[in-house]
């Protein structure tokens, strides 16, 4: 009497694998895309606090320019306090 066993492709892991990767990419988007919002929360950070101090030592025009075109304040008076706020930190 002969047994026969069929130990051939076994396709019952496959959707389990294709969940694991698929929520395995969908991980690592999620945290590429929190560290690209976290650096550029940074990079802005830093990039007022250099045009602060610009406009502490060149009172120019454009240096009032570039601050009101970060920050979203288009009056001189309200640029210096926030400036002002800005160093105290």
């Amino acid at each position: 009497m002969k047994i026969e066993l069929k130990t051939g492709d076994n396709y019952s892991s496959r959707p389990l694998l294709s969940v694991f990767f698929t929520s395995g990419i969908i991980f690592v988007i999620v945290v590429i895309s929190n560290i690209s919002l976290k650096l550029s929360n940074i990079s802005r950070y830093y990039e007022i606090n250099y045009a602060c101090r610009l406009i502490k030592t060149d009172k120019s025009p454009s240096n009032f320019k570039k601050i009101s075109r970060i920050t979203n304040l288009n009056n001189k008076q309200k640029i210096w306090d926030f400036c002002r706020e800005i160093a105290s930190y």
